[in-house]
């Protein structure tokens, strides 16, 4: 899959699977909405968290500092709408009734969203944020690692249903172990090419495998 093209206008990710919304404020202008999570995400690639200023995604989004407050608390809470809306695509997987594509499909999707997606520069940006700031990372893994390990246990439920993995395969480990080996590259370095997500789902499959009868 090819990279998307980063100099496009920021396309919500609504018509999938919507970004978190948070209560209270004025109804939320779709237009205003893409327009500030667009300039939250050129800001936070741009200029680091560190120096992620509300005041100066307001600017960049042309709308006054007040909308964005009305809507979001602190830049942690902007940040991980961000983070939600752009993972949001990234994270079903199609039961295909086949447990081996259906593991792949579990790493591709998060090697793609690394690697070709603006999630990518995104995460990038924040990754040691969301190890050392909670008020970004207990967000982070209670609604985008949360979704994601939702899935896999679907998955790994389905496998064990079809006796295609063994009844004792737990489902966190397996998440984990598929979706770990990408964000270990992300961080220390390493091919993210496609042949990895192949490689990971087949060793994992292996692993667990129910034994023939």
């Amino acid at each position: 899959m090819g990279a998307e093209n980063q100099d496009v206008p920021y396309r919500n990710s609504a018509d999938t699977q919507p970004a978190p919304r948070r209560g209270g404020g004025r109804p939320r202008s779709d237009a205003a909405n893409k327009a500030i999570l667009y300039a939250a995400r050129e800001e936070l690639v741009e200029h680091g968290f560190t120096k992620f200023r509300i005041e100066h995604v307001a600017t960049r989004a042309g709308v006054g500092k007040a909308t964005l407050y009305r809507r979001w608390s602190s830049k942690e809470a902007l940040a991980q709408d961000l983070l939600a809306d752009l993972a949001a695509p990234h994270i079903a997987v199609d039961d295909v009734g086949d447990t081996r594509q259906e593991l792949y499909q579990c790493v591709e999707h998060a090697l793609h969203a690394i690697r070709d997606t603006p999630f990518g520069a995104v995460i990038r940006a924040l990754v040691s944020q969301i190890a050392i700031n909670p008020k970004l990372g207990d967000p982070f893994r209670a609604t985008v690692v949360q979704a994601r390990r939702e899935e896999i246990a679907k998955v790994v439920a389905r496998g064990i249903e079809r006796g295609d993995l063994r009844p004792d395969c737990a489902a966190d480990v397996a998440t984990e172990l598929l979706v770990g080996p990408v964000y270990f590259r992300l961080i220390f370095g390493g091919d993210l090419g496609d042949d990895l997500a192949r490689t990971i789902a087949d060793t994992v499959y292996l692993a667990f495998s129910a034994p023939p009868d």
